[in-house]
C-alpha cells in the first residue's frame, strides 16, 4: 500500500464503520413507527431471501403504526411469520390485503435495557474504529523500519490518525447520546 493511502484509507473504513453503527441504531425499536425497523427481517421470496421493502410497500400513517402492503397478496402470511419470529416482539394484524403493525410504547424497564445495548454497541464500534487505528498505525511502522520515511514523519502521520480517532469516537458518542435520548423520551 502506498504511503499516501493509509491515512485516507483508515478514515474511510471509519466512516463505514460509523455508518453501519448508525444503521444498526435505526432498526432498534423506540416506540414510534419507521420503515427502518424491518429493513434486517427477511422474507422467503420465490426461494430468495429478500428484505420486507423489496417485497412490500412500507408506510407510517400514524406515530405508532407501520402499514406493509405486499406487492404479492400470496406473501401477506409470509411477512406475517418473519416478523413474528424476529426479535422485534410485535404483533401483526392482517386483513387480507395489507398487514397493520401497532408499536406499542415502552416500558421503563425496556428503555433501559435499549439504553444499555446502545451502550454495548457504541463501544464495539468504537472498538472497531481503534483497530483501524492500529493497522494504520502499524502499516506506518513497516514504512519505517524499510527507511522509507523518517520516525519524525511516522510521529506526525500517526498524530494525525489519532485526531481522525478522536473524530469518529467523538461522532460515536454524539450518534449514541441522540438515540439514547429518543428512546428515554415517551
Amino acid at each position: 500500500m502506498p504511503l499516501g493511502q493509509i491515512e485516507s484509507e483508515a478514515e474511510g473504513k471509519m466512516k463505514k464503520t460509523l455508518e453501519n453503527f448508525r444503521k444498526e441504531l435505526a432498526t432498534m425499536r423506540t416506540g414510534r413507527a419507521t420503515p427502518a425497523l424491518l429493513e434486517r427481517i427477511t422474507v422467503d421470496y420465490y426461494g430468495s431471501p429478500m428484505p420486507i421493502n423489496q417485497v412490500a410497500t412500507v408506510s407510517v400513517p400514524e406515530p405508532q403504526l407501520l402499514v406493509i402492503q405486499p406487492w404479492d397478496r400470496s406473501m401477506i402470511s409470509v411477512i406475517e411469520k418473519a416478523i413474528l419470529k424476529s426479535d422485534l416482539g410485535l404483533n401483526p394484524s392482517s386483513d387480507g390485503t395489507v398487514l397493520r403493525l401497532p408499536i406499542p410504547s415502552l416500558t421503563e424497564e425496556r428503555r433501559r435495557e435499549l439504553s444499555k445495548m446502545i451502550r454495548k454497541k457504541a463501544e464495539e464500534t468504537k472498538i472497531a474504529i481503534r483497530n483501524i487505528r492500529r493497522e494504520a498505525n502499524d502499516e506506518l511502522k513497516r514504512f519505517e523500519k524499510e527507511k522509507s520515511i523518517s520516525e519524525d514523519e511516522t510521529k506526525r502521520r500517526q498524530e494525525d490518525i489519532q485526531k481522525l480517532t478522536d473524530k469518529f469516537v467523538d461522532d460515536i458518542d454524539d450518534v449514541t447520546e441522540v438515540k439514547e435520548k429518543e428512546i428515554m423520551s415517551i
